[in-house]
């Protein structure tokens, strides 16, 4: 419902820069707008750099409280989802050294095994078979270096564009390409053995 106040207007009524502008000097009510957008892109590519639902979860929420803090520092307010999948993609890459460091690398299992072993009116085998490929692709990315997954998952996952990858990750399009490039082939090479 929306409200009647113009001093305070809904914050889903209003356009992304205005709602960041908002946010900025301090209206909490914003900000959580801009939660409620974003929140399940931030978090669903954190597990897919990550493979484990508690570190994506916690990265997620690291990423908005320090997102809130900094928020202020953002100059573009329309830039703000690049802005933030930035700073999830910088906290995943500390976690993924964290885990290196720990020697955790994990595909949480508790997680596969909750998925439906099949919808309804789809053929057992079929879903199986689909489950399947989705562990193998998603053990894959996690022997990736973390450039290439975080690369892959914001490419072919979250749609960016070469110029978006470029800004968010702070490279030339150039590299991005060839970064791309390598991690296809990199993928596809790990593929042939499921042939």
């Amino acid at each position: 419902m929306a409200r009647q106040d113009p001093e305070h207007p809904d914050p889903e009524e209003l356009d992304l820069g205005t709602v960041v502008e908002h946010a900025q000097d301090g209206d909490l009510e914003a900000f959580e707008s801009l939660v409620l957008r974003y929140e399940t892109s931030l978090f669903r590519m954190a597990y897919r750099m990550l493979g484990d639902r508690g570190d994506a979860e916690d990265v997620t929420q690291e990423t908005l409280v320090y997102a809130w803090q900094k928020l202020e520092t953002l100059r573009e307010p329309v830039t703000f989802p690049t802005w933030l999948l930035r700073i999830g993609a910088n906290r995943c890459k500390d976690a993924i050294r964290g885990q290196s460091r720990r020697g955790t690398h994990a595909v949480e299992e508790e997680t596969l095994a909750r998925i439906p072993s099949t919808a309804p009116g789809e053929d057992p085998h079929r879903s199986a078979e689909s489950r399947e490929g989705m562990d193998q692709l998603n053990r894959l990315l996690q022997t990736l270096p973390e450039d290439q997954r975080l690369v892959w998952i914001l490419r072919e996952l979250h749609g960016y564009s070469y110029n978006q990858l470029a800004e968010t990750l702070g490279a030339s399009e150039a590299v991005i390409r060839g970064r791309l490039a390598r991690t296809r082939k990199n993928l596809a090479k790990g593929m042939e053995a499921w042939r």
